[in-house]
């Protein structure tokens, strides 16, 4: 399962690619996830003005995008990413 440290540095531009890489919209993420659409729409502002999504929000949304088959990757030298989980 994903731990609460790992989903602190999984950033919004990863949810979004991710979300995007496996054709998913809003609403059908919201829906796979648990959340409201507004809640999704939050987490994957860039906005500093955003308001803050808890830590049990954004795992449900990095547990859901897990569960659809994306894999995410971490800051390693090249900037922090997104991939199709390998089969």
């Amino acid at each position: 399962m994903i731990q609460k440290d790992q989903v602190d540095f999984i950033t919004t531009g990863q949810m979004r690619a991710a979300r995007a890489l496996i054709g998913l919209s809003q609403e059908e993420l919201a829906a796979l996830s648990g959340v409201s659409i507004p809640t999704l729409k939050r987490c994957e502002s860039d906005s500093e003005n955003a308001p803050i999504v808890s830590t049990r929000t954004r795992t449900k949304i990095c547990l859901a995008l897990i569960a659809a088959g994306v894999e995410f990757i971490p800051q390693n030298g090249g900037g922090p990413g997104v991939r199709l989980a390998r089969s």
